[in-house]
C-alpha cells in the first residue's frame, strides 16, 4: 500500500462526526490520522488502517 504523509484516505466506516475522510499525519508501525470533519486525531495500527482503506484521495 502506497500511503504517504499528507494523503487523505477514505475509510470504510465513518467517524461519529459523519466524515469518512482522514488525513495522514504520521506513518510507521502505526498511523496517526486526523479527521477531516472535526480535526480529531487518532493513532491506530498499520494493519487495521490498511484493512479499512476504501481509497486514497490525494
Amino acid at each position: 500500500m502506497d500511503v504517504r504523509v499528507g494523503d487523505v484516505l477514505r475509510l470504510k466506516k465513518k467517524h461519529p462526526c459523519g466524515s469518512y475522510e482522514w488525513e495522514v499525519l504520521r506513518i510507521g508501525a502505526d498511523f496517526r490520522l486526523k479527521c477531516c470533519g472535526c480535526s480529531h486525531q487518532i493513532m491506530s495500527s498499520r494493519k487495521q488502517i490498511e484493512k479499512n482503506i476504501k481509497e486514497i484521495i490525494r
